[in-house]
């Protein structure tokens, strides 16, 4: 209820987006491609777009982290371009968020706080992304996760130390709030806070055009919103998939191999007993060899067990071998040496002394070499499959390191490619709902960075099974020519026309209420036939339980009483005149469970504006320089803009 309260009046995400992104530390924060970072050397203006306190942001860092920035934005969006993404403030946050970054991490250094190499270092063993197949760190893996992002370890450990620093200071300014009474009840009242009102909706449908716009206005039209219909790069994928069964050239195992396997694993094809045990553990001998005279007088095993204050277990199947292993010789020797159904003498064995009843006795027998051959001959072939798809990848490596094209080494291995439809980012076959084929889901983002011509090979199922492939075709991400969508920006510049033309009858409207109208004589005396005002009466509660608050109704509640306000909503294709006739805040008392739920949330929230503060005063306390010049030249860098 209160994070809803809060959304009313907040128009900027603040602490949340903040701490966000001071979580990201490692890969998540470094992982853009730095290979590029080198072409800001010695650009106008200098190598730093800012300073903070000792320590700087240069040109290559804010390159290399809007890039990573641009990339997230892309998952969600892939349309969006790198002039998108600036124009649209994005530059400017993550530039705001290095600097919040570093800001914390000088302050933290400057009155004694450190992450220590030992810190950094449980924080890296702990990521998943440098665990090895057997869920614990992998140095190994940990170097290939860098190599193949183009990272330092230095680069890495510095941005862990920072989230470490941020995560430090955070702790000692969000420590327990409390949050007075007063303050408390005053925010209850609020929330049963009641508002009665009138809207109007002045829909744009109505007023847009006829006919069609002339060639002059529609292109004009198109040049200023070119953004809007930008096409998704798309690239073509050429592939074929490698596994054991695509290769033919594997040879059948020799009666040499089938002897030599048949020798090594004779053990598991000599004649074999397993038995099944029903056994009992006591601590002494005495005591093992009153309960086997209680069983002899005619009690079951079980009973006698029960009698003593005991319980008996099972196991079943099990050899001579294993149960010497597990338990102990004298165990073992006495257990295989009773005859089934009876109780055998106590022994000793590591838990104490055993009392075992035989269940039941399995004899395996014998099996000659030509009885289990087709068994050897299924084995020797998989593992010779195996052994000749791990070769036969390695050579595919070789080969491509050598220059041979991805068309050559498919004819070597007898395989046909195969070429996929146009993919984007996304995974999408272009222009429709439709997944790129399977078998290439794991490759798509590297495809995307990639050259045309540069043959990959990548694994797929485990060491199973694996793909070779090119990008083909690359098509840029572009606007698409305004002949091949003219219907579609047509009608986008009558939503566009008819938006401008509501809200010019919207602010006729409401300086008819401010000279005095009422706002359904203002809204008839429109010449476009409108909907009649609706009449309102909501109270926050009634707004919470709505789910997602729509922008009019949040505005009604942020007004003052007797005032009139118009807004535009792009996405209801309408203008608004909110009314605010009267605001009710009913009395409530300073121990009502509202209250206490109130203050409850308002702790949990109160940490985060202290941060917010602490953060912004970090800032100022360390001070905070930018270059201008710097940056404009990483933003003409970026959109390719030098001239």
């Amino acid at each position: 209820m209160l994070q809803f309260f809060r959304n009313i009046f907040k128009s900027k995400i603040g602490i949340a987006l903040t701490l966000g992104f001071l979580a990201l530390i490692g890969l998540a924060f470094a992982s853009a491609d730095i290979s590029n970072t080198g072409v800001f050397g010695g650009i106008a203006g200098g190598e730093q777009v800012a300073s903070v306190g000792d320590r700087e942001i240069t040109t290559s860092d804010l390159a290399m982290t809007a890039s990573n920035a641009l990339t997230s934005v892309r998952q969600q969006n892939p349309t969006m371009t790198m002039a998108g993404f600036i124009s649209g403030g994005g530059l400017d946050d993550v530039l705001d968020q290095m600097i919040t970054r570093t800001s914390i991490m000088e302050y933290g250094y400057r009155y004694g706080l450190r992450a220590s190499n030992r810190l950094i270092d449980s924080e890296i063993v702990n990521m998943p992304e440098f665990r090895g197949l057997d869920g614990n760190f992998s140095e190994d893996g940990f170097r290939q996760a860098l190599s193949q992002r183009g990272l330092t370890e230095s680069a890495v450990r510095d941005d862990f130390a920072k989230g470490l620093m941020a995560k430090q200071l955070a702790l000692a300014v969000d420590l327990n709030p409390r949050m007075p009474t007063k303050v408390a009840t005053r925010y209850a009242r609020l929330l049963q806070e009641r508002r009665e009102g009138r809207i109007a909706a002045i829909i744009a449908a109505p007023f847009a055009p006829e006919g069609e716009p002339e060639d002059a206005v529609l292109k004009a039209y198109y040049q200023d919103n070119r953004d809007n219909y930008i096409r998704p790069e798309r690239r073509v994928i050429r592939y074929a998939i490698v596994d054991a069964a695509a290769l033919t050239n594997v040879p059948a195992p020799t009666d040499e191999q089938i002897a030599e396997r048949y020798q090594r694993d004779a053990a598991d094809y000599a004649a074999l007993e397993t038995r099944s045990f029903t056994q009992l553990v006591v601590p002494t001998q005495a005591a093992a060899q009153a309960i086997v005279q209680q069983v002899a007088g005619g009690k079951t095993l079980e009973a006698a067990a029960q009698d003593n204050g005991l319980r008996t277990s099972s196991f079943t199947d099990v050899s001579r071998t294993e149960m010497g292993r597990n338990i102990s010789e004298a165990v073992a020797t006495t257990g295989f040496a009773t005859a089934r159904g009876a109780l055998t003498a106590p022994a000793r064995g590591q838990l104490g002394w055993y009392v075992l009843r035989v269940d039941s006795v399995n004899e395996r027998p014998a099996r000659s070499l030509n009885q289990v051959r087709g068994e050897i001959v299924e084995q020797l072939t998989a593992e010779m499959r195996r052994q000749a798809l791990g070769d036969t990848t390695v050579q595919i490596e070789d080969d491509f390191a050598d220059g041979r094209s991805l068309s050559e080494v498919a004819e070597d291995l007898g395989m046909e490619l195969q070429t996929s439809q146009p993919l984007t980012a996304a995974g999408l076959v272009y222009g429709t709902s439709e997944r790129a084929p399977q078998e290439l889901a794991r490759v798509i983002s590297t495809a995307f960075d990639m050259d045309e011509g540069e043959p990959q090979l990548a694994e797929i199922v485990g060491s199973r099974q694996f793909v070779i492939y090119e990008v083909s075709d690359i098509t840029a991400s572009a606007a698409a020519p305004l002949d091949e969508i003219r219907p579609q920006v047509v009608a986008a510049w009558r939503r566009d026309q008819a938006m401008e033309a509501a809200g010019a009858a919207s602010r006729r409207i409401l300086d008819r209420v401010e000279k005095g109208s009422t706002l359904a004589e203002a809204v008839a005396a429109e010449k476009v036939r409108l909907p009649a005002p609706e009449t309102l009466s909501l109270s926050r509660q009634d707004l919470a339980r709505g789910g997602e608050v729509p922008r009019p109704l949040a505005l009604m509640f942020s007004m003052a009483q007797g005032t009139t306000k118009r807004l535009e909503s792009l996405e209801s294709q309408a203008w608004f005149v909110i009314a605010l006739d009267n605001i009710e805040v009913p009395e409530i008392a300073g121990d009502a469970p509202l209250v206490r739920q109130t203050s409850t949330e308002l702790a949990r929230t109160a940490g985060e504006e202290y941060a917010t503060q602490f953060f912004a005063a970090v800032q100022d306390a360390v001070e905070v320089k930018r270059n201008q010049t710097a940056i404009d030249a990483v933003v003409a860098q970026l959109t390719g803009n030098l001239n």
